[in-house]
């Protein structure tokens, strides 16, 4: 059975990549497993392996605030393994998120995407 969340998730999933096909990005896979995190979109930049979380919201609080420090440093560490796996240069590697906010009848209010988004320290 296919939630109404996942068929937001969906939705922003095809806005994001499209998006990202649009400013030149290829992508390479959706949707990759690695160990318990999934990576929404892994995409090339260039030389550069990215690695996308998207965030769509509908109404409410801004999709971008949505992203904790806890989720970007499981996405990094996914990144990480995802090279790892793939002989991929580590150092070529940066997290982005495209931030859909949707209004309440599911058009796009705003897109935006932020690249090389920091990762913060783990705690302690």
């Amino acid at each position: 059975m296919v939630t109404s969340r996942r068929r937001l998730g969906d939705f922003g999933e095809r806005v994001a990549a499209h998006r990202l096909e649009s400013i030149g990005m290829r992508l390479i896979e959706r949707n990759v497993r690695v160990g318990r995190i999934e990576i929404d979109i892994v995409a090339a930049d260039g030389d550069d392996v990215v690695f996308v979380e998207v965030r769509t919201r509908r109404g409410g609080a801004a999709a971008a605030e949505s992203l904790v420090p806890a989720k970007l440093q499981r996405m990094w560490q996914a990144a990480i393994g995802y090279c790892e796996t793939r002989a991929i240069d580590p150092q070529r590697a940066r997290i982005d998120v495209v931030a859909i906010d949707l209004e309440p009848d599911g058009s796009a209010r705003t897109i935006d995407h932020f690249r090389g988004i920091e990762i913060p320290e783990a705690p302690e």
